[in-house]
């Protein structure tokens, strides 16, 4: 195992070397058999890819602790599918899992319908640049099949904040939205290379862009549910550099698929969209060397790791490269990009929400990295906390939730403002009287009652768009309206999916606002049979018991839980003592109703009969993963349809 594992990454490195000096010789010279050498080699990596991750998983799910990767991450007892988990759970598998990921990537792209298209061969070389840079890092300073100098009886096991179902899901899906920005991110810089700055290369990664985005936001929403329920803290987003890492391309790449809808259709925005596109890519890799680096103190960092160095070069060079093609290319982009016509019109809606998205990304890039700026110019290191990232986002996403209340309503070109009142009186009205529904129901909070009254008139602005359309169909058709509004979202899938995704941040940001400003909490120690009122709940705590799942053992308490006053069932929450780590886990216990989330934390315990507790109650929390799923689906809704591009003529390949 050990051989055949560091074969294929020495087969890696030499095959990626070798595809990509292919692809730059077939281009120079015309050559296509040196470019069908190196789609062949693309299709070598994609199997010596596979090949690699399959010894990964086998070494894992067989607990051979002879290799130092198995023996830092699994033992004995701990559940086979946290034993394959482990893959992704330290430095040198994750890198694994980057890089497969990247093959595969990479193998669509030269075997996909387009395969003839000129773009390809530098789209490939891009890929195999990148691809090459993680097989020589797993190599070198990486290795997941590096050998222990003794082989212990027993692996150290997977930390127990990893053994979640969140552990399965959250990483894969955050790297194939890291892996895929690569794509469009490819497709750029050949675009600029072969000086083809029309919106064909936009048209081609469409749905790559919609793809990543699609997986960041999952990864993101994972995440934010891991957190809740295992973290022990009460919340789902702390603000913590390695989310905001996670978050910055998402910001970006967001702001990206508004901006493009406009190259497409007006070709503007052209310098604005390859900027965006090549620095969300450079976040990805900017997140990367954030795990890695160790220069900010962060939960969900590799504590192990000593690879930042690489990434930061890495990094820097990608950076370069791009900016100075981008330089180079200036004046080719600017020609023949239309200007912006009227302040008043779409154009410039979609603009005012990519200057706020990038505004929001510098906003958190800023606060993420302002503790080590200030270390090292003053020597004194500052820490930036939650409320400084709540305090300047709130009114950014304000501004967000507004603008996306009335950018559908706003028309191309140039819009009426008589026409954009009446088309916004109904969903205005309806915000209107949220407001003050909560001022008259005696809630407090008036920027969370203005942002929960914006948020329904971002809502009800795309309810009418839906009611509308269906009401012009039916008009035009006689057809009902269950069809009607079938057809129509069949019809226009990409312009509905993008409705339904705002419709899900809508219901995302309610749970948001609420959860943060009306929770409530008490931590309070209370001995065998007392209570704990909060809200309207009470908890009676029961007593402690002890068992044992898995080999470890388990402290449990048995709490009743009545509800206005009527018993509604009971919740345990736990500590987990791991056989292989010093310290105990935390299991919250969470009893979710539509309208808000019971979440109990055994804190500690003098006695089995003396306890202190831990209890939160956050209003509207299942909104948030309820609206993420919504995202998710309107993501998907609009990534099956719209216009592909069109189909291009193959043509011959000539150095630019």
């Amino acid at each position: 195992m050990y051989l055949i594992g560091n074969i294929a990454l020495v087969l890696g490195v030499v095959i990626s070397l070798y595809s990509l000096a292919a692809n730059i010789i077939g281009i120079r010279t015309g050559d296509r058999k040196w470019l069908e050498s190196a789609r062949g080699g693309v299709l070598s990596l994609v199997f010596i890819a596979a090949v690699a991750s399959f010894l990964l998983f086998y070494i894992l799910g067989t607990s051979q602790f002879q290799f130092s990767y198995v023996a830092a991450y699994t033992s004995q007892n701990l559940p086979m599918v946290y034993k394959l988990t482990a893959f992704w759970a330290g430095n040198a598998g994750s890198l694994m899992l980057w890089t497969v990921l990247l093959c595969i990537y990479a193998g669509m792209i030269v075997f996909s319908k387009e395969k003839r298209n000129p773009m390809i061969p530098y789209v490939s070389s891009v890929l195999l640049i990148n691809i090459l840079f993680f097989f020589t890092v797993m190599l070198i300073n990486g290795n997941p099949f590096e050998m222990t100098d003794k082989i212990p009886a027993d692996g150290k096991g997977l930390n127990p904040m990893l053994q979640n179902p969140g552990m399965i899901l959250h990483p894969v899906t955050l790297f194939m939205g890291y892996v895929g920005l690569a794509v469009p991110f490819a497709f750029a810089i050949a675009a600029l290379i072969m000086k083809r700055m029309d919106a064909e290369w936009i048209k081609l990664t469409r749905r790559w862009t919609l793809t990543a985005w699609l997986f960041l936001t999952l990864g993101n929403i994972i995440g934010a549910w891991w957190a809740y329920v295992e973290l022990g803290w009460g919340g789902y987003w702390a603000w913590d550099p390695v989310e905001n890492a996670s978050f910055l391309p998402w910001l970006t790449v967001s702001a990206f698929l508004h901006s493009v809808m406009i190259q497409e259709r007006k070709n503007m925005l052209k310098i604005w969209n390859v900027s965006l596109i090549i620095l969300s890519y450079i976040l990805t890799l900017f997140g990367t060397f954030l795990v890695r680096s160790g220069i900010l103190t962060s939960v969900h960092a590799f504590g192990d790791s000593n690879l930042g160095a690489y990434f930061l070069i890495f990094l820097a060079f990608m950076a370069m490269i791009s900016i100075y093609i981008v330089m180079t290319r200036y004046q080719l982009i600017k020609k023949d990009s239309n200007p912006i016509e009227s302040y008043f019109s779409k154009e410039s809606s979609f603009l005012l929400n990519n200057l706020i998205l990038v505004v929001a990304a510098f906003a958190v890039f800023w606060g993420t990295m302002y503790p080590l700026i200030s270390e090292s110019v003053t020597g004194t290191k500052v820490n930036v906390g939650a409320p400084y990232f709540d305090k300047v986002m709130a009114p950014i996403f304000l501004a967000l939730i507004l603008l996306m209340a009335v950018c559908p309503l706003i028309a191309w070109q140039k819009a009426a403002f008589d026409k954009f009142i009446k088309s916004a009186i109904v969903p205005l009205l309806m915000g209107l009287a949220t407001a003050f529904l909560l001022l008259a129901a005696g809630v407090k909070g008036l920027y969370a009652i203005l942002g929960l009254a914006s948020t329904v008139f971002m809502f009800g602005t795309h309810v009418m768009e839906f009611v509308r359309g269906i009401h012009a169909r039916r008009k035009a058709t006689k057809e009902n309206v269950f069809r009607a509004a079938v057809r129509l979202t069949l019809k226009n899938q990409r312009r509905y999916g993008g409705y339904i995704v705002h419709m899900g941040i809508a219901v995302l940001t309610v749970g948001v606002i609420s959860s943060y400003a009306y929770s409530s909490e008490v931590m309070k120690t209370i001995n065998k049979g007392e209570s704990i009122t909060i809200g309207h709940y009470e908890l009676t705590f029961n007593g402690l018991s002890e068992t044992t799942r898995n080999n470890n053992g388990i402290v449990v308490a048995d709490v009743s839980v009545a509800y206005k006053g009527k018993a509604i069932g009971g919740v345990k929450p736990e500590k987990i003592f791991y056989e292989t780590w010093p310290e105990p886990s935390t299991e919250v216990a969470v009893k979710t109703h539509w309208a808000q989330d019971l979440y109990v934390v055994l804190s500690s315990w003098e006695t089995k009969d003396k306890v202190t507790f831990m209890v939160k109650v956050n209003p509207f929390v299942s909104w948030i993963w309820t609206g993420g799923i919504i995202v998710v689906i309107g993501s998907a809704f609009a990534l099956i349809g719209g216009r592909p591009a069109g189909r291009i003529q193959p043509t011959s390949v000539t150095k630019s």
